[in-house]
This record gives C-alpha cells, sequence and structure tokens, in this order.
C-alpha cells in the first residue's frame, strides 16, 4: 500500500471549516481506491502559530513539511496579524520563497451550473512566483524597497533567465498535454530589459516545443482580451503581479475568485492553496464555499499522481473532483452561488456521490 504525508494547514477565518471539509472528501474517495493511504499531519499557521510559537508561520512547522510529499494550504488573514509580523513575508509568502515554489498554476474553466460572465473558457496561467515586483520575494536578504524620504519609494522589479525559463518549461510542458498554446504576457514595450528579458527568454524556450504554437500580449490589452474572448486562450505564461492579476480576473470571470483553484510548485513538492481569502465575516458560520480549496486539492493529487507515476491518486482526484461538479450540477450550492447548503451539507453531498459512484460500479 503507497502511504503519502500530507500537511494541512488550516489557517484563519474560514480555513478550519474549508480544510476540514476537503480532506474528508478525500478520505471518502481515498477509501474506495484502495491501495492508497494519506496521514494528514495538522499544522499550525497564522493566529493558531502566533499563539502557540509566536510566529505566523514557524519553524518547526516548515521542517515538518520538508518531510511531507505536499501539502493543503488554508487562507490566512495577516492584515490583522500583530504590528510586528506584518514587516515580514506573510504565511503563503514565506512557505513560497523557502521552498522555491516558484510555479503558481491558476486554472480557470467555465463548470456547468455555475453562472459566470464568460462561457467556454478552458485556460491555465502559470505565474512565476519567487521574484518580478512582489518585492517580499525578489530579494536573497532584505525587502527589495527603499524608503529614501518620507515622499519616495523605490519599488524593485527582478527578472532572472533562470527563473524565466523554469516557469517557461513548465507552462509549455502544460501545454503540450493540452491544446499546444501558449500565451506570453508581457510590458516589453515600456519595461524594456526587465519584461524584455521574461519575453525573449519565453520565446527561446519555445523553440524546445516546435508543436507548440506561440503569441504574446502586453498586460493591458490582455486583460480586456480575457473578458472578450476567454475560450481563445489555453496556457498563459507571465510574472509575478501580471499573473497574480489576471488569474483573480479570470476566476471571477467564470464565476468566482472563491471558487478559483491553485498549486505552487517545483519539481519536488507542491502546495495545494485556494485563491480566496479568509473572510473572516463569514467565518465560524458554516457558510463558507470550500470548492476553492477542493479543486486546489485535486490539482494536487494530480501533481503527487505524476511527480510519483501512481495512478490510483489520479483516481481518487478524479473521484473528488466528479463528486463536486455533479453536485453543482444537482443545483446544490452554497448561499455565494445563489444556493442554500452551508458548508456541511454541501461536503455531505460530494461525499454521498463519490460513495453513489462506487454503489453503481459495484
Amino acid at each position: 500500500m503507497a502511504n503519502y504525508k500530507i500537511g494541512v494547514l488550516n489557517g484563519d477565518g474560514i480555513g478550519q471549516e474549508i480544510t476540514k471539509a476537503t480532506v474528508e472528501v478525500v478520505k471518502a474517495a481515498t477509501k474506495l481506491v484502495g491501495s492508497t493511504q494519506f496521514e494528514f499531519i495538522q499544522l499550525p499557521m497564522g493566529w493558531e502559530a502566533i499563539e502557540k510559537y509566536g510566529e505566523p508561520m514557524p519553524q518547526i512547522v516548515k521542517d515538518t513539511l520538508a518531510e511531507t510529499h505536499g501539502w493543503i494550504l488554508g487562507p490566512h488573514d495577516s492584515s490583522s496579524y500583530p504590528k510586528e509580523h506584518k514587516l515580514k513575508r506573510n504565511p503563503s509568502g514565506e512557505l513560497r520563497h523557502y521552498f522555491d515554489l516558484y510555479a503558481n498554476v491558476r486554472p480557470a474553466k467555465t463548470i456547468t451550473g455555475i453562472n459566470g460572465v464568460v462561457k467556454e473558457a478552458d485556460l491555465v496561467i502559470f505565474r512565476e512566483n519567487t521574484e518580478g515586483y512582489y518585492p517580499d520575494r525578489n530579494m536573497f536578504v532584505g525587502e527589495g524597497e527603499w524608503k529614501i524620504t518620507p515622499d519616495v519609494v523605490i519599488s524593485a522589479g527582478v527578472f532572472t533567465r533562470k527563473a524565466i525559463e523554469r516557469i517557461a518549461h513548465s507552462a509549455f510542458q502544460m501545454a503540450e498535454k493540452r491544446r499546444k498554446k501558449v500565451t506570453i504576457v508581457h510590458k516589453a514595450n515600456v519595461i524594456k530589459l526587465g519584461s524584455g528579458l521574461f519575453l525573449d527568454v519565453c520565446r527561446e524556450v519555445a523553440q524546445n516545443y516546435p508543436d507548440v504554437k506561440i503569441d504574446d500580449y502586453h498586460i493591458d490589452a490582455m486583460t480586456a482580451h480575457l473578458v472578450r474572448r476567454a475560450k481563445d486562450f489555453d496556457v498563459i505564461v507571465t510574472e509575478n503581479m501580471f499573473g497574480d492579476i489576471l488569474s483573480d480576473l479570470a476566476g471571477e470571470l467564470v464565476g468566482s475568485l472563491g471558487l478559483a483553484p491553485s498549486i505552487n510548485n517545483n519539481e519536488n513538492m507542491a502546495m495545494a492553496q485556494a485563491a480566496h481569502g479568509s473572510a473572516p465575516d463569514i467565518a465560524g458560520k458554516n457558510i463558507a464555499n470550500p470548492m476553492g480549496i477542493m479543486l486546489s486539492t485535486v490539482m494536487l493529487l494530480d501533481w503527487l499522481s505524476s511527480r510519483h507515476e501512481e495512478p490510483r491518486l489520479s483516481e481518487i482526484s478524479h473521484m473528488v473532483e466528479s463528486g463536486i461538479l455533479n453536485v453543482i450540477n444537482d443545483g446544490i450550492k452554497t448561499k455565494d452561488l445563489g444556493g442554500s447548503a452551508s458548508t456541511t451539507e454541501f461536503t455531505e453531498a460530494i461525499i454521498e456521490r463519490i460513495q453513489l459512484k462506487d454503489r453503481f460500479e459495484r
């Protein structure tokens, strides 16, 4: 029997509810597959970790995560942390930086039963995760920002061939498995050196994938194209800040940012993380929608399946995803989607669909 250690960091706000729901549906699917077992390791993060260790992302947690096969990261409410912690990287940024999780992979796909702004979208955004214009990640030491006078601030954007090459390869490898098209998003017409390097290196990497078509757009034009013709795009690759903006837009276009999944990964480890925040205003009310973190975990299971060449993991991920989509198609939805199901009821409905599939097949 294959055994996998999965870290579970509930986080803040609705994190306790949605990560618990996610673990429950994965366990339900795992029981039906057999020959695979997960050890879910509960670890503190955010306020829970501050109260226990004095840090929102303590070293002991990172050391434990290093011994897992991957982990599920709930949302954090870093804006509410004590002042001394606001000066540091937030928990998700710290994990991305510490483990060099350079690829943030964010799909956006039309879902039957969800009333999105656009129709027929099926795209994946590859966001470079370690440098660019995000100062908490682009320096070996230091923040990457300088306050010259009370009225003057300089923020540095960092672009390196190494980082661009590896995110580009990840994007093109995904495109080979999909519709064989990559769109490079940049601002090389104005940021000639930094964004220009990103564009040039992506084009160089493209030569290794002759079956994949490429095009490119400036970030401002790309936002308009995404709204007008999202269905035309397959794989999009871009730098950190542009990727953050585009993926949030894409998530809203297909239904809601609250549904948007993602994983952060390198070659050897991956972290499932929904794109949404901790929603402290609805925490503890049993009305949060767990779809984002559930679909992120589906992505994690697929990544683990590929990484460890274990098809049973892909089977589990497929069962979870199918359960979610079937429940939505049945009209069972949480309040944010116009339904009346609680978090618990939504989760139980997914588990019932998973078990129903098993009864039907047997």
